[in-house]
């Protein structure tokens, strides 16, 4: 009985589904297509919500997880084909990280490349508009690592995987600097009532201000501030 279920069973069919062999030239074009497309538009979006991998390592993962996932439920799929996805992902990769281990300039094309978004207590304005990164989500991503202001911060960089490395200060050159807290950015000021240190609320510039008109921030020219915080992190 099986062996008559074998002789009878369509081979092509399991193989290939219902496409032709010729349609195998195209799944490897396809495929070299689509592992661009997916990594140019990973590229386009920035960091956001990759962690701990690359965004190369992504990339990876999502292709082959879609070739296997396909041949399980749809019978329209054929084995081969996505078999033949599996090795062009496979070759693709082993290529790409040749050229990355080969060249700096292609890593940092691919892989992207650790940025500095915060540096001696202030941001680095430049650097962070260019990342898709929103300030409360980077507030937030700061307070779990124990800052409660920017002036506790000698450097904060961005990772290739998402991540966030802070680097601290010693205890006694933590500076006036920035307060996240939750709220503590709901009241600016344009017009100061008390002398003490204030920082932009764009930037995190910080100076020392007497009673009177605010001014504009030296670094990025915006007029509104708030009282600073001189805490140091309590670890």
């Amino acid at each position: 009985m099986l062996s008559a279920f074998l002789l009878n069973l369509d081979w092509k069919e399991l193989l290939l589904g219902h496409e032709e062999w010729s349609f195998l030239l195209e799944i490897i074009l396809r495929t070299m297509i689509m592992f661009l497309a997916i990594i140019i538009g990973l590229r386009i979006l920035g960091k956001r919500g990759v962690k701990q991998l690359s965004i190369f390592e992504l990339v990876v993962i999502i292709g082959l997880g879609s070739a296997a996932g396909d041949p399980m439920f749809n019978k329209d799929v054929g084995i081969i084909s996505s078999l033949i996805v599996f090795i062009v992902i496979i070759l693709l990769y082993s290529i790409v990280t040749y050229f990355i281990g080969k060249s700096k300039k292609f890593e940092n094309l691919v892989e992207g490349k650790s940025i500095c978004l915060v540096e001696n207590g202030e941001f680095s304005i430049k650097n962070f508009q260019k990342e898709n990164l929103g300030s409360d989500e980077f507030f937030a991503e700061l307070r779990l690592k124990g800052v409660s202001q920017l002036g506790q911060i000698e450097m904060a960089i961005e990772e290739i995987s998402g991540e966030i490395s802070v680097f601290f200060l010693e205890d006694e050159s933590v500076r006036y600097g920035l307060p996240i807290i939750p709220g503590s950015l709901h009241n600016p000021l344009q017009y100061i009532h008390e002398e003490r240190y204030y920082s932009c609320i764009f930037c995190g510039y910080t100076e020392h201000k007497k009673a009177g008109n605010a001014g504009r921030c030296p670094k990025c020219q915006k007029e509104e501030w708030v009282a600073s915080s001189n805490k140091r992190r309590v670890t």
